[in-house]
């Protein structure tokens, strides 16, 4: 069944996603925007319960920002991520093998169905 007229056009244009996870002593979190293909942002900071490391928190920002993309309609999206190491094992040029890395690489690939 089709959407109404401004829901097709919003599924057909591309919207931008950009995030940076960090991790330091005293806590770690994510700084994360998404802009709309009218050019309208929505930003958000989100500061994790929980000690993780970089790649960890890059990870962390990664999920997130798919899953609010999501939540306001995004299907079709340019992600922008600064992390050379997560970019390398999303296209699979590197192959993670620490099981967290697994898991978040896992938890990606079912948000982008």
């Amino acid at each position: 069944m089709a959407g109404t007229p401004m829901e097709e056009a919003l599924k057909t244009e591309k919207w931008l996603l950009h995030m940076d996870g960090s991790s330091t002593t005293q806590g770690s979190g994510a700084g994360i925007v998404i802009t709309s293909p009218h050019g309208e942002d929505l930003e958000f900071a989100v500061k994790f319960g929980f000690k993780a490391s970089n790649n960890e928190a890059e990870y962390e920002a990664l999920v997130i920002r798919m899953r609010m993309a999501h939540e306001v309609g995004a299907r079709h999206f340019v992600a922008y991520l600064d992390s050379q190491l997560i970019v390398k094992q999303v296209e699979s040029a590197y192959e993670a093998t620490k099981e967290n890395m697994i898991h978040y690489l896992q938890q990606r690939a079912k948000l982008k169905t």
